[in-house]
């Protein structure tokens, strides 16, 4: 059974998206997922955290 999802509209930076993008790949190619897409989603989401600390 497929769980219904509440969809958003959201203002993002492109940064923020190619993140969300990322996840979403590699979640499309669970449970088969391919270790270099999570590696580049967790890649990104570092890079992001580290440009919010300052």
């Amino acid at each position: 059974m497929e769980k219904k999802q509440k969809m958003l509209t959201i203002k993002v930076t492109e940064e923020e998206e190619e993140l969300l993008a990322a996840i979403r790949n590699y979640v499309r190619s669970f449970p088969n997922g391919d270790p270099e897409l999570r590696w580049y989603a967790e890649k990104l989401f570092d890079i992001m955290m580290d440009a919010y600390r300052g």
